[in-house]
C-alpha cells in the first residue's frame, strides 16, 4: 500500500496537520517507506510463529534467597528525632 499526494493532505486534514506544498513529496517517501515496512508483517510465512517474550530461549538464574547484610534498625533509628516500636515517627500529612 502506499499513499498519493490526494490521500496524504486528506489524511493530513482529517489529522488536523498543517501541511506545506513544499513537504509533500519528502513525507509522501517518509509514509511509503513506513507503510513497506509495515507490510511485510503480513507475510504468510509469519503466521506459523510462535510469539516470543524473549528472543533468546534462556531462563534467568536466580540467587538463592538469604538475608547478606546485618539489622541495624537501631544504629540507624539512633540519629532520629522520634521513634517508637522500631518504626520511625513523623508528623500527620493528610487530614483524616
Amino acid at each position: 500500500m502506499s499513499l498519493n499526494a490526494n490521500q496524504l493532505k486528506h489524511v493530513a486534514h482529517l489529522s488536523r496537520i498543517a501541511i506545506d506544498e513544499a513537504q509533500v513529496p519528502a513525507m509522501l517517501q517518509d509514509l511509503n517507506a513506513i507503510l513497506a515496512f509495515a507490510e511485510q508483517l503480513q507475510d504468510p510465512r509469519l503466521d506459523k510463529l510462535m510469539p516470543m517474550a524473549h528472543p533468546l530461549d534462556q531462563t534467568q538464574p536466580l540467587r538463592p534467597d538469604r538475608v547478606t547484610e546485618r539489622d541495624e534498625r537501631v544504629v540507624l533509628q539512633a540519629g532520629a528525632p522520634a521513634v517508637a516500636q522500631g518504626l520511625f515517627l513523623v508528623p500527620q500529612v493528610i487530614e483524616s
